[in-house]
């Protein structure tokens, strides 16, 4: 009874269009916003800060990225994880190179690294699309992987590769707590998939759409095929970028190329199926459902296990993690190829309609 429109009047072409058309879906995001940066940080733990939440608002953040290129573009990219390499190490040259670089120029600089890193592997879409397109990326994904092994320069002539970050402070604060990282993210979060939602739904947005559905249609009335493909490459490649500069800064401090292999990409691609294609919303779906996923087996295996009277090991709580990932993607083209964001909305329609669906 509460999930209503009746008496939500639109008198002018900008309240018909904006983001939360729903007086409801307005208060409750509002809600969601006021617990997350007041209510969250008053309850949470350090260990629920580093081990759920700092991984999924930059999994989150990601995921935008992602979707936007595979979800509104069409584009199906395999090479999230050197998308993301570039603007970890691109940031990082950035802030051991330049004296005094304030840590947020130095995250948009890594986005820009790898905005160019991914017009450039994103060349391929003009001629080729479906698998030939995703083995392309793929390629983009070992050609990263090669590229920070070998070139010295990158790395700060570390021969492993591995390199790390201290002392890292935004507008003079120290950004050294686990609330602290938590409150950065989130802003970032907050700002990036503002953005995203505002480009996804103006003219850039139909166009990428255009494309998704018929290129050849697209083209047939006037969209620039070119500039569709490049431009969905281009900001898909910043999102992921400034996700993987977050992730090398904040989350892990220190790391080396294997912390953005090509598991990372397909784990980012899961998240977007599971969560649903073409919603900034499944984003977020998505990303809670791949962190929560991995803790919630880890905790309820042991003990099913012991209620069933076997043993089974931490190796075998990582295999049935692959199975049952592998599973529910699986289920979800099947079943709901638009993931868990089409069963939200189905939700809502019923609760529209409710106590008299039809």
């Amino acid at each position: 009874m509460l999930y209503r429109e009746n008496g939500q009047f639109k008198t002018t072409y900008r309240a018909d269009q904006q983001i939360f058309p729903v007086t409801q879906d307005r208060l409750f995001i509002g809600a969601l916003l006021v617990v997350a940066f007041a209510a969250v940080p008053w309850l949470a733990t350090d260990y629920f800060f580093n081990a759920i939440l700092i991984p999924f608002l930059i999994f989150s953040l990601a995921a935008v990225g992602v979707n936007i290129l595979v979800g509104y573009c069409g584009q199906i990219s395999l090479g999230s994880g050197a998308f993301m390499a570039v603007g970890a190490y691109g940031a990082y040259n950035f802030m051991v190179r330049v004296p005094g670089m304030p840590l947020l120029l130095a995250l948009i600089l890594g986005g820009l690294c790898a905005t160019l890193f991914g017009i450039l592997f994103g060349l391929p879409s003009l001629r080729v699309k479906g698998l030939y397109l995703a083995v392309t990326t793929l390629a983009a994904q070992f050609f990263s992987d090669w590229m920070f092994l070998r070139i010295s320069w990158l790395t700060n002539d570390s021969a492993s590769g591995s390199v790390s970050v201290s002392n890292l402070q935004v507008f003079g604060l120290p950004l050294d707590s686990s609330l602290g990282k938590y409150f950065f993210c989130l802003s970032l979060l907050v700002v990036i998939a503002l953005l995203a939602k505002n480009l996804v739904r103006g003219s850039v947005g139909r166009e990428w759409m255009a494309i998704r559905d018929m290129d050849v249609a697209a083209a047939v009335i006037g969209i620039r095929p070119v500039y569709a493909k490049l431009s969905a490459f281009a900001v898909s490649s910043f999102i992921i970028g400034v996700a993987g500069a977050l992730w090398a800064f904040v989350y892990l401090g220190t790391w080396e190329p294997a912390a953005f292999s090509v598991d990372q990409s397909f784990r980012l691609l899961f998240m977007v199926i599971i969560g649903g294609m073409g919603s900034i919303m499944g984003s977020f779906f998505g990303a809670g459902f791949i962190v929560i996923l991995p803790i919630a087996l880890s905790l309820s295996l042991p003990v099913l296990a012991r209620l069933l009277g076997v043993s089974i090991s931490t190796a075998g709580i990582s295999h049935a993690e692959l199975m049952v990932f592998g599973g529910l993607i699986v289920w979800f083209l099947i079943v709901e190829p638009h993931g868990l964001a089409r069963l939200w909305s189905i939700g809502k329609q019923k609760l529209r309609l409710w106590p008299f669906p039809h």
